[in-house]
């Protein structure tokens, strides 16, 4: 177990609970805003609901290049041999593949964006490592959905994340529209916290990967967010960029259209934020998808 204060336990009563957060959710100086690039509106907005949604983020012509890297890795014949490349539940296609930022230049180059890298310390008021990267792909008409979770509760559990001071970011590689299976978030939901139960098995993210089964929330926790805050859906065209708070409630639907719904996910830390031994009493996943080892401040690109 961490030596540290567990502020945040999970998965060791019968029965679940919500609790307020203690942490903060803008960590930077909301009124030093010159030369940064969100507004203070943006940074109470983020704030409140816990999200921001840029359309169009990135140009056709920035996003060829890293479109054509995804479809360059999916045609690879050996690419459900490699350790970090999570299959679908039952098949043998694609779902994730991870560890990108240090895998893939290509890749990596999209992520160390000066432009992200601004928004992400600008939230957290420090430099940043990257904590997990991947691919997402949800292909048409078979992709799979991702259950309602909240990120923190794993990485805090499984990988000894101490504190929520850490963002998602998911660049979209395509259209997200209304029936692609686009994120969903519950806005608001990341100033509680929920405690989930069922005692986690060793090795689990091997299944958790393709569906998870521990650490998703209770029905009545769920009933009591969506009733408060209501579901919202973040929509664009390629290039598309969404920050999301690591503790906000959110998960996707199936995709039965036969149109892809494929994006980038990265989750930037801060290097006062680095993982310790996990609170659930595991031993550390992987460090393809928990970084432990290369925590220095990323340098933008």
């Amino acid at each position: 177990m961490s030596i540290m204060e567990d502020l945040y336990p999970s998965r060791q009563a019968e029965t679940p609970s919500i609790s307020e957060r203690p942490d903060p959710v803008v960590y930077g100086d909301m009124a030093a805003i010159s030369g940064k690039p969100l507004s203070l509106a943006e940074l109470q907005f983020y704030e409140e609901h816990g999200y921001l949604d840029f359309a169009g983020f990135f140009s056709e012509a920035e996003l060829r290049p890293y479109q054509e890297e995804l479809t360059r890795l999916w045609e690879r014949d050996d690419i459900t041999t490699w350790p970090e490349v999570i299959t679908e539940p039952g098949s043998d296609e694609v779902r994730s593949i991870f560890y990108i930022h240090q895998s893939n230049d290509v890749l990596r180059r999209l992520l160390c964006d000066r432009r992200l890298v601004a928004i992400v310390s600008q939230l957290l008021g420090s430099e940043v490592y990257i904590h997990q990267s991947r691919i997402n792909y949800k292909r048409g008409f078979d992709g799979k959905e991702f259950y309602w979770h909240s990120d923190f509760e794993t990485w805090h559990i499984e990988d000894g994340m101490p504190r929520m001071r850490a963002i998602s970011c998911s660049i979209s590689l395509t259209e997200n529209n209304e029936h692609n299976g686009p994120l969903m978030v519950i806005p608001g939901s990341h100033m509680t916290y929920v405690s989930c139960v069922g005692q986690t098995p060793e090795e689990h993210y091997k299944d958790s990967l393709k569906k998870q089964e521990y650490g998703v929330p209770d029905h009545q926790s769920m009933n009591l967010l969506v009733a408060a805050n209501g579901i919202v859906t973040p929509r664009g065209p390629a290039g598309s960029v969404t920050f999301f708070d690591c503790n906000i409630m959110h998960g996707s639907n199936s995709n039965i259209t036969p149109w892809a719904r494929s994006n980038i996910f990265c989750v930037y830390n801060s290097v006062d934020n680095v993982l310790v031994e996990p609170f659930g009493g595991q031993k550390p996943r992987p460090d393809f998808i928990a970084t432990r080892q290369d925590v220095s401040p990323l340098q933008p690109a």
